[in-house]
């Protein structure tokens, strides 16, 4: 039985998971008004203690079970691994807690249909933190896109590559069942994220995909500093991948997401959009905020680039302020998780077509979930 709140006390936040995403959340609903967190859960029992000293929440559990099982939450937090998303997501919103989730919204859009159809019936909003949207690059060149500045967007490149960067090398960010993959699954679901939103969100009709595990299986391309997700588990999971989006209205999405590979020691990503009237490009180097975006095009008749100056934003805060916001005004439709679902969606269709060798179709995957 949840417990009735009033409108003039603070939503109430559980948070799950004790690494860098689960500190985030916290981080910013201590930030954003309107909201207390006063649960946290996670294993690592002196993480756990440290972080609930910093931000003073008062209460601390070994266990997500415990967090959900409270009645006077109105928010559960999810920062864990991949494969728990789901179960989490759908115990919280059966409840009747409001989600905010890391991203991916789940291993697969099986998963992410159930936690949306869950969202649905409990009437809860569910958000997924897809934090390279509330960049100031990004939304500088989506209000470029809106005023129509490029013109009929026909092609777009969307890359985010590390030179050594699997993230803890035998964790569960490289177990399949634990991960549902490896950079596709963590990178480029942001970068398809990014790239149709600069979009407008056209339709994907089908994918062409290829993934590479060259490096991982041989214990090379580690990232050291993912301390807390060291494990001695096998290397199940790609290490680079690439794809082929075909798009409504015949624009194409070309995707590149690597953890691991033999380039510059960096750790990169930007889309690149052609349009009928100008062009746009995003390049950051080493999640730098500064000198990122260029603007091509013509002036009295020749090429000509311009550098907007971009105004920093930061991605959690925005996404845990329109969350909390997005509950006080209490219009949850189309707030249930669906863009997390079609995000798995493409990135569904982009394993079983390297699975398979074969383009396939955004309609062989909803297929597929419904049998």
């Amino acid at each position: 039985m949840v417990q009735e709140r009033s409108s003039a006390e603070p939503l109430r936040a559980g948070v799950i998971g004790l690494g860098y995403a689960g500190e985030q959340h916290l981080k910013n609903f201590v930030r954003v008004p309107g909201v207390e967190p006063v649960a946290l859960a996670g294993l690592e029992e002196s993480r756990l203690g440290e972080l609930g000293g910093r931000y003073g929440v008062p209460d601390l559990y070994a266990s997500w079970e415990e967090v959900v099982a409270r009645d006077d939450l109105d928010i559960v937090s999810i920062g864990a691994p991949n494969h728990l998303h789901a179960p989490i997501a759908i115990a919280a919103l059966e409840g009747g807690r409001h989600v905010l989730c890391e991203k991916p919204l789940a291993r697969n859009g099986a998963e992410a249909e159930r936690i949306v159809k869950a969202a649905k019936e409990a009437g809860r909003a569910v958000h997924i933190a897809f934090t390279q949207r509330e960049r100031g690059d990004v939304q500088a060149l989506k209000r470029h896109v809106e005023e129509g500045n490029l013109g009929r967007i026909y092609h777009a490149k969307a890359t985010w590559m590390r030179r050594n960067g699997i993230p803890g090398m035998g964790g569960w960010f490289t177990s399949k069942e634990m991960a549902g993959g490896g950079p596709l699954i963590d990178l480029g679901v942001h970068m398809v994220d990014m790239a149709l939103f600069l979009m407008d969100d056209p339709e994907v009709e089908s994918v062409s995909c290829a993934t590479y595990a060259e490096l991982g299986p041989r214990g090379r391309g580690g990232r050291g500093d993912f301390g807390l997700m060291q494990g001695d588990k096998p290397y199940e999971v790609e290490d680079l991948a690439t794809a082929f989006i075909r798009l409504s209205g015949g624009a194409t999405l070309s995707l590149e997401a690597g953890w691991a590979a033999y380039r510059e020691s960096s750790d990169d990503f930007g889309v690149t959009l052609y349009g009928t009237d100008g062009g746009a490009e995003m390049k950051v180097r080493n999640y730098g905020t500064s000198d990122t975006v260029r603007i091509y095009t013509d002036v009295a008749g020749v090429p000509a680039v311009v550098t907007p100056e971009i105004e920093p934003r930061e991605g959690h805060y925005a996404v845990v302020r329109r969350f909390i916001q997005t509950i006080w005004d209490g219009d949850w439709e189309g707030q249930y998780g669906e863009d997390g679902l079609n995000r798995a969606r493409i990135i569904d269709a982009c394993y079983a077509s390297a699975l398979e060798n074969r383009e396939v179709s955004m309609g062989e995957v909803i297929r597929e979930e419904a049998v």
